[in-house]
């Protein structure tokens, strides 16, 4: 494949396409980036963003991480020391993970959101911003319908990193997408440049298919799971033999995270997937790809047993590297 269709495989959207595709036409020295919160243990759903951070690192572009504790104290996550303490457990998962530590920085938002140019930029941007414009891009972070000063700051806390960080693409699941458009809209009216914003799909809830996939609420896979946790949890997923479920009685919408993780982690990383079935079953089945497997599933060929047992093998065989050197450090330390 060719490096667009390699920054942009699995991806949801590129803003815009042609700024994507000049990017991937020149990427060496190109920098990319993507925010967590340091929150709790790596899940499934933040790696499929690393996912993509290695395919930016394949295509030749370097990398930033934003371990933003400012975020996270302003969203009322704990003190800086413990949140910096969760931010290098954090760290040191993403680079098991597989993210190339010669092409990856790791940057502390206290190193520089507390620098007089950046506070005057942020108020700079605050003037720019109306309240309801604030409010739309923290839908994600606010909890019930009280909203904090801090929460209303935060997103465009998120806009500014971009420029401070001086990257080239801003990447991010969907839910940062009003993050991300609030970035285009309101830095070009401090004399910044518009970011060119690449967005990666949300996993749903393992156990449900609504929503996405959360370490604090619902089921999660994590980067410290064993076999037996993965196995258990991908065994009581929620996996209807369809890619397009009903909505549920109350509307929510669903999805079909067994078929999102085969498709979003699996095959990328993966070559071929075999299905172990008993011969009186119909023997193994094998896949090159991910809509065989899907279309096998919708049609009864693919039993969903069948592919919740194949999913947390490969899940594991993903996760083993990485859980073993966490391990190993551990015992180290």
């Amino acid at each position: 494949m060719d490096v667009y269709e390699r920054i942009t495989r699995n991806a949801t959207e590129v803003v815009t396409e042609e700024e994507g595709r000049a990017l991937a036409a020149d990427p060496d020295g190109k920098r990319a980036y993507v925010g967590y919160e340091p929150s709790g243990v790596l899940h499934i759903g933040h790696m499929l963003t690393a996912t993509k951070l290695m395919d930016l690192q394949d295509a030749g572009f370097e990398v930033t991480v934003l371990l933003a504790d400012v975020h996270a104290y302003l969203n009322d996550k704990g003190t800086f020391e413990r949140i910096r303490e969760t931010a290098e457990r954090m760290k040191e998962q993403f680079l098991a993970y597989g993210l190339d530590e010669d092409k990856t920085e790791f940057v502390y938002g206290s190193a520089f959101q507390f620098d007089r140019e950046y506070v005057l930029d942020l108020h700079a941007l605050e003037l720019e911003t109306s309240i309801a414009r604030a409010e739309r891009a923290m839908a994600e972070i606010k909890s019930g319908d009280t909203v904090s000063v801090s929460q209303a700051v935060y997103p465009l806390m998120q806009a500014l990193d971009i420029v401070y960080l001086d990257v080239d693409l801003a990447v991010g699941g969907m839910e940062q997408r009003k993050v991300h458009m609030l970035a285009r809209d309101t830095l070009p009216k401090i004399d910044e440049s518009a970011p060119t914003c690449l967005h990666t799909p949300l996993i749903a809830d393992l156990q449900t298919g609504i929503g996405k996939m959360s370490a604090s609420e619902g089921v999660s896979i994590s980067m410290e799971d064993s076999a037996a946790d993965i196995e258990e949890k991908v065994t009581a997923a929620y996996c209807p033999p369809t890619r397009d479920p009903d909505p549920t009685d109350d509307g929510e919408e669903r999805e079909n995270p067994v078929l999102q993780i085969f498709e979003y982690h699996v095959f990328p990383r993966f070559e071929t997937v075999v299905v172990d079935r008993p011969d009186e079953y119909g023997g193994d089945l094998t896949y090159d790809d991910y809509e065989s497997l899907a279309a096998d599933l919708e049609s009864g060929e693919l039993h969903p047993a069948d592919a919740k047992g194949a999913l947390a093998a490969y899940l594991d065989d993903l996760i083993a590297p990485g859980r073993s050197k966490l391990r190993a450090a551990e015992t180290e330390s």
